[in-house]
């Protein structure tokens, strides 16, 4: 385990003292790493379009990277709605929200879903409100600081990814399938209200239709909004390990690098190719934050639940296995001053 995965705890302890989509890529990205020549194809490709989509950020504490292929990893998934239609505005908010972390040992991966209203403190601006406000004031940078102060673990990567990618992608795989829970009547990507009607039942949606799906609230709340994007990331996972999504690859991988920006380099996210392999059978859990509809001030805010939302940190810091490192870092430092003081 990492010094800098050490430290990150106990500078968090010190502090208090004094919310689409790598997922999209695993299955895209490495399932094809084989000796074939569409495979050496594909790897390739992957390989220029994800160089062109690195973008490492500054943050204030420095950090040691952590392999993917050795340690254990978190990957914050930062949906953000700078489409076109808003001329790609690097102040837009952030729409969704996911948390990855991965276990290597167990090949399990834990998925949580943050509403875009949920009252958080934001760092960047000094004071509680909209976790979707952390993006807009600080972009990337303010949005993990916001989240791990929140979840009191490190975020040891981010991918971004616009609107545009996630109707791409889809539409790429030639669609997905998931269950439409009730009647929805929503705007389509250029704000066209009422465009996208889907009704009731298991059906076939293409990216538009999916990302509708994806967003709409009308009729419940966030933490139904944030299974619905569990839900079609899994599709995604389903359709891209299927036989039929193997043709699709070329196009895929095209859609993500126009649309993507991350700090995980191609070598890194080689490392994943463990949890790739295990195509359907990897072990995803998906999880949510409890909480209640609240109104500060007449804005409305997703007021999260304490008691809830200090399991969900105990989990992924479990997940992760931080608490036994940390347990290891305070005995080797406790056994450090002893010999000091000995001699």
């Amino acid at each position: 385990m990492s010094h800098d995965r050490r430290s990150h705890n106990k500078q968090k302890k010190r502090i208090r003292r004094k919310r689409l989509v790598t997922f999209i890529l695993l299955p895209i990205l490495f399932l094809t790493l084989s000796a074939t020549a569409y495979g050496a194809f594909l790897y390739n490709k992957a390989q220029t379009v994800m160089s062109e989509s690195y973008t490492p950020v500054e943050r204030e504490t420095s950090r040691e990277k952590v392999d993917p292929k050795e340690e254990n990893t978190s990957v914050l998934f930062i949906g953000v709605d700078d489409s076109n239609v808003r001329n790609f505005d690097s102040g837009s908010r952030s729409d969704a929200l996911m948390l990855a972390t991965f276990n290597e040992k167990r090949k399990s991966v834990k998925l949580l879903s943050i509403p875009r209203d949920s009252y958080v403190y934001i760092p960047e601006l000094g004071y509680e409100d909209k976790i979707t406000h952390a993006h807009a004031n600080g972009g990337v940078v303010s949005t993990i600081d916001t989240v791990e102060g929140l979840l009191d673990i490190p975020i040891d990567y981010y991918v971004k990814m616009n609107f545009n990618a996630f109707i791409d992608v889809i539409d790429a795989l030639d669609g997905i399938e998931v269950e439409v829970p009730y009647a929805i009547s929503e705007m389509d990507s250029k704000d066209r209200r009422n465009a996208i009607n889907l009704e009731p039942g298991y059906q076939e949606l293409d990216g538009e239709e999916a990302l509708a799906f994806a967003r709409t609230r009308k009729q419940d709340n966030d933490i139904e909004r944030g299974k619905r994007q569990q839900e079609i990331i899994k599709a995604i996972m389903d359709k891209s390990a299927s036989a039929k999504g193997l043709t699709k690859y070329a196009d895929v991988i095209e859609a993500v690098g126009d649309n993507m920006t991350t700090d995980l380099s191609f070598s890194e996210m080689k490392s994943f190719i463990d949890y790739a392999v295990e195509g359907t059978g990897l072990n995803v859990e998906t999880l949510s934050l409890a909480g209640s509809d609240a109104y500060i001030d007449s804005i409305y805010y997703y007021q999260l639940d304490e008691d809830d939302l200090e399991n969900v940190k105990e989990t992924l810091s479990s997940h992760l296995e931080l608490t036994e490192a940390m347990n290891t870092a305070d005995n080797h430092e406790y056994q450090d001053e002893q010999n000091n003081y000995q001699e």
